[in-house]
């Protein structure tokens, strides 16, 4: 999620008509960091502490 929020972050910054790319961009990487950081904690992230 986090790699996904950095490419679209980029295309919206390259392409300055689609600004609304670079705002979904960042609310991923936000959402990713988050969801890694509780992981790495040991928490369990929706109903599940391990992803197989």
């Amino acid at each position: 999620m986090i790699i996904l929020g950095l490419i679209l972050l980029l295309i919206g910054l390259l392409v300055k008509s689609l600004s609304i790319l670079a705002t979904i961009g960042v609310i991923l990487i936000v959402i990713g960091v988050i969801l890694w950081i509780l992981g790495a904690t040991g928490r369990a992230v929706g109903g599940r502490k391990f992803w197989y």
